[in-house]
């Protein structure tokens, strides 16, 4: 006897915004459409809590590898979240409070049953930049604070810094400064606006010349290959939309290393898919919100990352029943 077909839902940012080709949710989307997956779609605003019970106003939707025509909507239903095998929370950043609150929705729909990929409490608890202070021996030598002081300081000790906002994504405002610059101080007043916010100071890593690699780890196992992603002449950003391009390569030893110490971690927390990145030998941040680079490293090594992620959700589930 075939299995039951999964009802799947994904909470994103609108689809009719994505780039099909690049898109690692719709390489999901995809995915769970040769599951014969009856796929539930989901904006923020869909959602809400009536009672202590997760509802959503779900649209069917149905895609396909089509770069012009990738997606149909279908019969509109107000459900249950509970009711669904998996939810997909795939919203991209920002992380403000309208994000944690719609956590808050997904963990009581995890409460009536649904696996949620990847946990409320994880995407809450896992900051991309701040939880590297959970894996120091793996990362550049790195300081969060509010003061502009400290900040200084640190530069003044290590003469070239990467400096970054904790809520950032996509290579926004994040500054390459070296000791003697005079945009100093003004970089740490803007990130830290004053004194008012948390911002990170990194020691600079050479190796971002090579490319800034992102490294996909599913239910704590890394894919074998690692998608560099290589600043451009004019910009020290190792970000697609900054304009670095990419190439795909086999994970170093050193990249094992820290997906060893990493991924059982994350797998422990209820992540079953992430990326982290890494310049060199050095883990800079570990991304659970939404990670990308699905559509890259399949195309270029004839992988299906997403299946790997189905595998894992169907065995969680199957354990479950």
């Amino acid at each position: 006897m075939s299995p039951k077909a999964l009802k799947i839902g994904i909470v994103m940012d609108p689809i009719g915004s994505i780039t099909p080709k690049k898109d690692s949710s719709f390489a999901m989307l995809l995915e769970a459409t040769r599951r014969n997956a009856e796929i539930h779609y989901f904006e923020q605003q869909d959602l809400r809590m009536l009672c202590g019970e997760a509802r959503g106003r779900s649209t069917l939707l149905s895609v396909q590898e089509d770069h012009d025509d990738w997606f149909q909507f279908g019969d509109q239903q107000d459900i249950e979240l509970g009711s669904l095998d998996a939810i997909l929370m795939r919203k991209d950043p920002p992380f403000d409070m309208e994000y944690v609150y719609t956590t808050y929705i997904l963990d009581r729909a995890k409460a009536a049953g649904a696996l949620v990929v990847n946990a409320p409490q994880a995407l809450r608890d896992i900051n991309e930049k701040a939880y590297t202070a959970w894996f120091p021996e793996y990362t550049p030598q790195t300081l969060i604070t509010r003061s502009m002081a400290d900040m200084k300081s640190f530069l003044a000790d290590h003469e070239r810094i990467v400096v970054k906002p904790l809520d950032g994504m996509g290579g926004r405002s994040i500054f390459v400064i070296q000791k003697g610059d005079n945009n100093a101080n003004v970089v740490f007043e803007t990130l830290t606006d004053y004194g008012q916010r948390f911002a990170m100071a990194q020691v600079y890593i050479p190796e971002i010349k090579l490319g800034d690699k992102r490294i996909l780890i599913v239910d704590g196992e890394p894919v074998p290959y690692a998608l560099a992603r290589i600043p451009s002449d004019d910009d020290n950003r190792g970000n697609i939309v900054a304009g670095a391009t990419t190439r795909g390569q086999k994970l170093s030893a050193a990249d094992r290393r820290i997906c060893d110490q990493v991924g059982p971690v994350l797998r422990e927390h209820g992540v079953l898919f992430a990326g982290i990145d890494v310049i060199g030998d050095f883990m800079t941040e570990i991304n659970v919100t939404s990670p990308t680079g699905i559509r890259e490293l399949d195309r270029e090594f004839d992988l299906n990352i997403a299946g790997l992620m189905f595998d894992s959700i169907e065995s969680r589930l199957a354990n479950e029943r």
